[in-house]
C-alpha cells in the first residue's frame, strides 16, 4: 500500500505529463466562485479524475478540474472546484491536492469559501478576508504518524493567515471601490446549516463567518511551509433573530456576484505576492 509522500509523487508525475510550468500560487475556488478562471492565461486543464488518488468534486458549483496557467504574471494552479468533508471524504484526502501543490513548486496558497455572514455588519456578496478560524471539525488532517519530508510533526498557527497579504488585499479593495471587511473564519462538517441556537454560539465564539471547508486545507499548508491568504464571500446571512431558510440558487446568485469582485480583487493580490 502506498504512503501518503508516493501518492502525491504519483499525482505531481501525471500533472507534470500535462504541464511543464513551475506554479508560484496554488488557488482554491469555493462554491460558484469559478469565474476567475475565465481571466486565467490556460496552459492545461486537468479534470481531477485523471490525477492519481485526487477524489471527485460533488458539490453544486464546483467543476472539478485543475486549470494551470498564468494570472496577473504570476504562474499558477487552481483548483476549479474543492471537496469537502460532508461529502464523505476523510480529511486526508480533501486536503490531498495541498499537498500536490507544494510538491509542484507552490509557495503561497489563496484560498476562497462561499460562506454564511455571522457578523451583522456583513451584507450579501460582501468579501471578507480571513485574519483567523476557528476550527470545530470532528477530525484533523494532520492526525496520525508524521511525515517529516512534508512537514513539522507540530506546526505553529500563531498567523495562518498571513499579516502582509491581509493587509495588501484590503488596500486593493480600496483601490477598487469597495470594503474587504476582516474577519474570523468557523468551519464546522456539514451538509445541514446551523440552528439559531448554533449561530448564537458561533457568534459568541467570535467567528464573522461560517462554512464547510477551507480549515483543513489550511491547516496542511501551513504544516507545508506554505503562506496563505483566504477570501470568504458571503452568500447567506445567519443572523438568529431573523434567520430565513436558505435556497441553493440564491447561495450561488449571491456567490457569483461576491466573485466579480473577487475577480478583480485577487488579480492585485497576486501581484502583491509576486
Amino acid at each position: 500500500m502506498q504512503g501518503l509522500y508516493e501518492q502525491i509523487q504519483e499525482a505531481v508525475a501525471a500533472i507534470q505529463g500535462k504541464w511543464s510550468g513551475k506554479p508560484a500560487v496554488g488557488m482554491i475556488l469555493g462554491t460558484g466562485l469559478g469565474g476567475l478562471v475565465e481571466q486565467i492565461r490556460q496552459e492545461a486543464t486537468i479534470p481531477y479524475q485523471e490525477i492519481p488518488h485526487f477524489p471527485h468534486s460533488t458539490a453544486p458549483g464546483h467543476a472539478g478540474r485543475l486549470v494551470c496557467g498564468e494570472l496577473a504574471g504570476v504562474s499558477i494552479v487552481a483548483m476549479e472546484g474543492r471537496f469537502h468533508y460532508y461529502e464523505g471524504y476523510s480529511l486526508q484526502q480533501v486536503t490531498f491536492p495541498v499537498r500536490v501543490m507544494q510538491a509542484l513548486g507552490v509557495k503561497t496558497l489563496l484560498v476562497t469559501n462561499a460562506a454564511g455572514g455571522i457578523n451583522p455588519q456583513f451584507e450579501l456578496a460582501d468579501i471578507v478576508v480571513l485574519e483567523d478560524h476557528i476550527n470545530l471539525m470532528p477530525d484533523n488532517p494532520l492526525r496520525g504518524v508524521n511525515d517529516d519530508r512534508l512537514g513539522p510533526r507540530w506546526p505553529d498557527l500563531c498567523e495562518p493567515y498571513q499579516k502582509s497579504l491581509v493587509a495588501a488585499a484590503q488596500r486593493a479593495a480600496v483601490e477598487l471601490g469597495f470594503q474587504a471587511h476582516k474577519g474570523v473564519f468557523v468551519a464546522v462538517p456539514g451538509p445541514n446549516l446551523e440552528t439559531r441556537a448554533e449561530y448564537r454560539m458561533l457568534k459568541a465564539m467570535g467567528a464573522d463567518v461560517v462554512g464547510m471547508s477551507t480549515v483543513p486545507e489550511v491547516l496542511v499548508a501551513i504544516h507545508a511551509g506554505l503562506k496563505v491568504v483566504g477570501f470568504s464571500v458571503v452568500t447567506d446571512l445567519c443572523l438568529p433573530d431573523c434567520l430565513e431558510p436558505v435556497e441553493v440558487p440564491k447561495i450561488l446568485e449571491n456567490a457569483a456576484k461576491g466573485g466579480a469582485k473577487l475577480a478583480r480583487l485577487i488579480p492585485k493580490v497576486l501581484a502583491a505576492i509576486s
